[in-house]
């Protein structure tokens, strides 16, 4: 009796130590070098981006705090540099990567990224913010 209540014991311990190890959190690639922050802080106001352009050095993490002054307005940025041909490999490695960051009016939206490749990632605004919507836009320069 001893006998098949260990038998019967083992393959469920070793299916609940799986579920565990596949539910418990992963360590990104992002977040794993959180040593070193470049800290930007962005200004999105009507049909502008303050400063521009933004430069951050190849291999480094950079914090974007982007702040919505005059009303909502939204950050839409390529994962590649400008004009390259897609590889495989993201230029840009998003901690929480998003079609289109929401900006809301007088509050600070954090946005974090590694910076793997050298290049020019333009980035523009994805919610119609007026008239000038369309000009709304801004550089990230990784040297």
């Amino acid at each position: 009796m001893k006998g098949i209540a260990i038998r019967a014991f083992l393959p469920t311990a070793s299916v609940f130590a799986l579920a565990l190890a596949l539910c418990l959190p992963k360590a990104s690639p992002v977040a794993a070098q959180d040593q070193n922050v470049q800290v930007i802080e962005l200004v999105a106001k009507k049909y502008e981006y303050s400063p521009a352009p933004v430069h951050v050095k190849a291999g480094s993490m950079a914090r974007l705090k982007i702040t919505a002054v005059d009303h909502d307005h939204g950050f839409k940025i390529g994962l590649g540099p400008d004009g390259a041909k897609r590889s495989g490999k993201d230029g840009l490695v998003f901690a929480s990567p998003q079609d289109c960051w929401q900006l809301k009016k007088s509050e600070t939206t954090t946005i974090e990224f590694l910076a793997q490749a050298p290049g020019t990632y333009t980035f523009k605004c994805c919610h119609t913010c007026g008239l000038g919507h369309r000009s709304m836009k801004g550089e990230i320069v990784v040297d």
